[in-house]
């Protein structure tokens, strides 16, 4: 494929507002958890929070993520009302301190917690388990706001052992296609609906190797794309595998250029937004894409 060919044309709306996902977006993360994998806990105080925000806003974001519960591997369970308390506070001062452009994801697989998030004023519901928590497809019925559906296998706590596919980009394709299929026949909006490949659930090295390499094949199921690896294991493997001994061994946060490039090969696959910690980063990455993308399509 074209490597500088233009994003698929896609928008969803939320509020009266809408997002042209005809151009890429950098959704920024912002974790208000003790225990996430790589910045857990730095977060969770009020104004650390909405300075994080107000940074990635600066940098160039225009989603911020709010996530109340860990995802990672084996992450402790946390209550409805835990995952309320840290994340409803941190939306609604977002709103009544830098306004209502910016697009508010919320990245938790509660009804609950989504119902009081969006009373808040929440735009987006980014749920790793797809809406298949008890109520959730009526609440995003009810709710009637874009839906990010990702793929993952079991739970965090089971998805490693669940890593076996005949053929990953198919499977995951096809598993993906028969959950959109499955939440459009119980009532929600085509759409409304956003997918993620879901790197980092219940994928290993030569899953992720396969899904980066072919993630256009995914342009088959006709909906908007969200790509998010930022950080993740695949990242530190790919590392360590480099035979570079300065990057073989890194932290977490030392992995955000290795994750920007991953990003624009996202993008040129057709991912319409990429969900990173590193904004400012990304941004610059984008912004070269965005140019020789404009280049190329006034040449031909």
């Amino acid at each position: 494929m074209a490597l500088f060919q233009p994003l698929p044309v896609y928008s969803v709306t939320s509020r009266g507002k809408v997002l042209d996902l005809s151009q890429p977006h950098i959704m920024g993360i912002l974790n208000v958890t003790p225990d996430s994998f790589s910045d857990g806990g730095q977060f969770t105080v009020m104004d650390s929070a909405l300075h994080h925000a107000k940074t990635m806003i600066a940098a160039g974001a225009t989603i911020i993520d709010i996530g109340g519960e860990s995802t990672r591997p084996n992450a402790a369970a946390v209550s409805t009302d835990e995952e309320r308390r840290r994340v409803v506070p941190v939306v609604q001062a977002i709103r009544k301190h830098l306004g209502n452009d910016v697009w508010l994801s919320i990245d938790t697989s509660d009804p609950t917690v989504m119902q009081s998030a969006f009373a808040a004023g929440a735009d987006i519901w980014n749920d790793v388990r797809a809406l298949k928590r008890t109520d959730a497809i009526a609440m995003a019925i009810k709710l009637d706001i874009p839906i990010m559906l990702m793929h993952m296998r079991g739970e965090p706590t089971t998805m490693n052992k669940l890593a076996q596919y005949d053929e990953v980009v198919r499977d995951v394709s096809n598993e993906l296609s028969a959950r959109v299929d499955e939440v459009i026949r119980l009532g929600v909006k085509r759409d409304h609906i956003i997918i993620d490949p879901g790197f980092g659930f219940a994928k290993n090295y030569e899953h992720h190797c396969a899904l980066l390499t072919q993630l256009d094949r995914l342009q088959a199921l006709r909906l908007p794309m969200m790509f998010g690896i930022s950080r993740k294991r695949f990242l530190a493997e790919v590392l360590s595998k480099s035979g570079v001994e300065q990057v073989a061994t890194t932290e977490a946060f030392e992995r955000d250029a290795v994750g920007t490039a991953a990003g624009l090969f996202a993008l040129q696959q057709g991912a319409s937004i990429i969900r990173t910690h590193d904004v400012a980063m990304m941004q610059q990455a984008v912004a070269l894409w965005s140019q020789l993308s404009a280049y190329v399509q006034h040449k031909g």
